[in-house]
């Protein structure tokens, strides 16, 4: 497999080589606690000093509170308390004081969720309320301006993690004096360190809270900045350390490795310049624009973070697009890595208000200031590789055989395409109404026509016809005898005939020959008309009930003992056409068959009766799961599949 290239630095970063020295150090030579006074002690108290020394002169904060934390979640926690507690004070004095707590549309979700918990657990009774952002995702100040006086605390970001926006803090600033709001102001920084300047102490900022794995640093360590003469409550309690402000021994292996970035960042050697990230994102955006000639970015360049790029390509699903790229050893994300895995558009892009479309697929790329000209050559050409692979097209012609028809499965949500890739006809069965856009991309792409739309249950089918532009089964069709002596009506795709069920809901797909279709290779909906044949279902592939079986699941550790006891053994890659042919991967030096799951109904019956063990793979394990258990519905023996997929397998 191809080295890994890692574009997802916002949601983390690899840690810098005199970062991990540091650390090492620190847990291995100079281990003291700096509470303690003997030389041991005052070693790791001298390592402490010193990164906190260097963090007020990078941050430009010589005044106020600079402690370190476990990362920016605490530190949002600790602000959040402090003004809240501050708040309930004036209230129980009597003193006038507004009842907003104001936080901006697209914050990451540890500000609005530790506003509400604090409220709550402090019964302060205050209103939490979103400031929108303009169609730029930049706050809209006339509202700020309206909300200002009401305003109690005001919750922003420097820039964005998922857009990459950055905000107007000064625009935000003017309009806090200019309205005389006396508002308590925090500013989430996590992006900003090392990517925007920074001089908090010549600013209104309250609180900044900080993350050092964002730049480099390990996980588990950040910083927290507190304006001179702000309100302070610490979240925790104990034995006194951070002079008080953050009580718990120290993580000195965290803080020594981020004290070397803070470094770096000082001496500004390490990393590259505003100027010179602002060149490599123009050539990551020309690449992508040469992959995928239609693509939508979602930010305008002037106002984001030059290390920054989320896009969106019509046509293609989020998912799609990160299978794609982590094929091509590509790593990006969808939105922030923290909601990754909810399959739910993007609420940053929703409060953008872009189309539906572009905010539930879109992508974020994102570097870090660390990268050189090696690596931005390589990352562009794998996206032009990424472009080439999605050529091939998943209803191209199989190689199964001439004039045999084509079957596509349209994914989770069900549905089914039948086509003819030599006469250009299509047939559509079950395909609910949310895929009608992409069945009409993907017909128009590979420039088939729309025959028939087909249900074998009404659900909603009439209402994607209109969709489509289609109809249902067509007036001009052929008869044809079943082999059970029924006659149904049919229609030719390819030498194949699809014919409709009489009295039963569904259809078959097979080869008539003189003038019968006893050759049945596939059924959708109803029940199997014998123990062999297939059913198309919507949610994918069965069989007549099979006794459960336990899945075969291999261990990557496993491979090599597998291939030796197997050594005919078939490696069949069920990932899309286009990811095989962005990245190809050679298990214990054996290459593997392209079989994407969605045209597995094809092969179904091949597979049944290849005599040889099969053991399918793809990126995490998910689809050779589902086609492992498709195979063992059939009743089929020595079938395996890869637990974790190639994500797990290291080169």
């Amino acid at each position: 497999m191809d080295p890994e290239l890692y574009l997802d630095a916002n949601a983390t970063s690899p840690v810098l080589t005199a970062a991990i020295a540091a650390a090492h150090a620190a847990l291995e030579i100079d281990f003291g606690n700096p509470s303690s006074s003997h030389a041991a002690g005052l070693r790791a108290r001298a390592i402490l000093d010193d990164a906190r020394a260097r963090a007020r002169r990078v941050l430009g904060a010589a005044k106020g509170r600079v402690m370190f934390t476990s990362g920016a979640t605490e530190g949002i926690q600790t602000a959040v308390l402090s003004a809240l507690c501050a708040l309930r004070e004036r209230r129980a004095a009597g003193a006038d004081c507004p009842d907003l707590l104001l936080y901006g549309a697209t914050e990451h979700k540890a500000v609005p969720e530790s506003l509400a918990h604090w409220n709550r657990i402090l019964g302060t009774g205050l209103t939490l309320q979103a400031l929108p952002v303009d169609g730029e995702g930049r706050h809209r100040l006339d509202l700020l301006r309206e909300l200002a006086p009401r305003t109690a605390f005001l919750c922003t970001m420097a820039a964005n993690n998922e857009s990459g926006v950055v905000s107007d803090l000064d625009g935000i600033a003017a309009v806090l004096a200019e309205t005389r709001s006396p508002a308590l102001w925090m500013v989430d920084c996590v992006q900003a360190l090392g990517k925007l300047p920074l001089a908090l102490e010549r600013s209104r900022i309250d609180y900044a809270p900080f993350s050092g794995h964002k730049l480099y640093a390990p996980k588990g360590v950040g910083m927290l900045y507190v304006r001179d003469g702000a309100p302070f409550t610490p979240l925790m309690c104990g034995g006194g350390q951070e002079a008080g402000q953050r009580s718990g021994t120290e993580n000195m292996a965290g803080i020594a490795a981020l004290g070397a970035v803070l470094r770096a960042l000082e001496e500004g050697r390490t990393f590259r310049t505003h100027a010179q990230l602002l060149a490599v994102r123009e050539r990551l955006a020309a690449a992508l624009r040469a992959a995928f000639p239609a693509i939508e970015f979602n930010t305008p360049f002037e106002h984001a973070l030059p290390t920054t790029l989320n896009f969106a390509v019509p046509g293609l699903t989020g998912k799609e697009l990160l299978d794609l790229f982590d094929a091509a050893g590509i790593r990006v994300s969808a939105g922030s890595a923290c909601s990754a895995a909810k399959a739910a558009p993007s609420y940053v892009l929703e409060a953008m208000g872009l189309p539906a479309w572009r905010c539930a697929n879109a992508v974020r790329l994102s570097v870090g200031p660390l990268l050189d000209e090696a690596f931005v050559d390589a990352a562009c050409a794998r996206i032009a590789r990424c472009g080439e692979a999605l050529r091939r097209l998943p209803l191209a012609a199989s190689p199964s055989g001439a004039g045999r028809a084509g079957v596509y499965h349209c994914g989770p949500d069900g549905g089914w395409l039948v086509f003819d890739p030599d006469g250009g006809d299509c047939v559509a069965i079950d395909v609910p109404v949310a895929l009608a856009e992409r069945v009409a991309a993907l017909l128009r792409q590979h420039g088939y026509r729309l025959r028939a739309v087909l249900a074998t249950v009404e659900n909603g089918c009439a209402a994607l016809r209109d969709r489509l532009a289609a109809h249902g089964w067509p007036a001009s069709c052929e008869t044809v005898r079943l082999a059970d002596g029924a006659l149904a009506q049919g229609m030719r795709l390819g030498r194949e005939v699809l014919a409709r069920r009489p009295g039963v809901p569904g259809f078959v797909l097979g080869t008539v020959e003189q003038g019968v279709l006893d050759k049945v290779r596939l059924v959708f909906g109803g029940a199997a008309a014998t123990a062999g044949d297939i059913v198309c279902l919507p949610a994918g592939i069965a069989a007549r009930p099979q006794p459960k079986r336990q899945p075969a699941e291999l261990a990557r550790h496993q491979l090599e003992h597998f291939f030796a006891d197997h050594p005919d053994a078939l490696l069949i890659d069920v990932r899309e056409a286009c990811e095989h042919a962005a990245g190809a991967p050679m298990l214990q030096g054996r290459a593997a068959y392209s079989l994407p799951l969605s045209r597995l109904a094809e092969y179904a019956s091949w597979l049944r009766d290849e005599p040889r063990p099969l053991l399918f793979f793809c990126r995490s394990g998910n689809r050779s799961l589902k086609a492992l258990q498709c195979l063992q519905g059939l009743g089929r023996e020595r079938v395996w599949h890869l637990a974790g997929g190639l994500a797990l397998l290291r080169d």
